[in-house]
């Protein structure tokens, strides 16, 4: 493992201030089939709930509920990043299913390990990956120059926030029950 702490000094952005913030890390793109397959399972279940006869449908749901149930834990669990954002006050990250903010004075270090930024909080460490090739020095240094920044500023601490992956499980939680509802003439 190539751990080291970053030297702001060596990594700092230019002329040694902050980019204008809010300041997007550049994160490589997620293949467009990944959400595809995180989304097909979500819309397939409840369309062909409402016209498939019983026996094929008992089937079907098995194997669909397998496909989303991998689905959501590979994306939930595996969590791939969106959107990392560096602001004034915190650090924000968008996975499939949360929005998470880690303020700057929680931060006790900033190392680069392996392509990716690992910010140090006591025991614990949040690692930002997917940095786009050749950037993780930059990335590491504005992570610091924004940290130092912000040592003297009011600590703004917040909860995980629901992401669009919430927003896609509760939809089909309706889809299905409401496909369910129409096709055994319930409603």
């Amino acid at each position: 493992m190539n751990n080291h702490s970053v030297d702001p000094a060596a990594t700092a952005p230019a002329a040694g201030r902050l980019p204008a913030l809010p300041w997007r890390v550049p994160l490589d793109r997620a293949p467009w089939w990944a959400w595809a397959l995180f989304v097909l399972p979500f819309v397939a279940v409840p369309v062909l709930n409402s016209w498939l006869w019983m026996g094929a449908r008992d089937f079907l749901a098995v194997g669909l509920f397998t496909l989303i149930g991998a689905s959501v834990v590979r994306v939930a669990g595996g969590v791939v990043l969106y959107k990392v954002e560096i602001t004034e006050a915190t650090l924000k990250a968008r996975t499939s299913l949360l929005v998470r903010s880690l303020a700057w004075q929680d931060v006790d270090r900033v190392e680069v390990v392996d392509g990716s930024v690992v910010l140090g909080s006591g025991r614990d460490e949040n690692e930002i990956n997917g940095i786009t090739k050749g950037r993780t020095d930059e990335v590491a240094g504005v992570i610091e120059a924004a940290r130092e920044a912000a040592a003297d500023r009011p600590v703004r601490r917040s909860r995980p926030r629901p992401g669009l992956g919430v927003v896609l499980v509760l939809t089909y939680l309706v889809l299905s029950v409401g496909a369910f509802l129409v096709r055994w003439h319930m409603i």
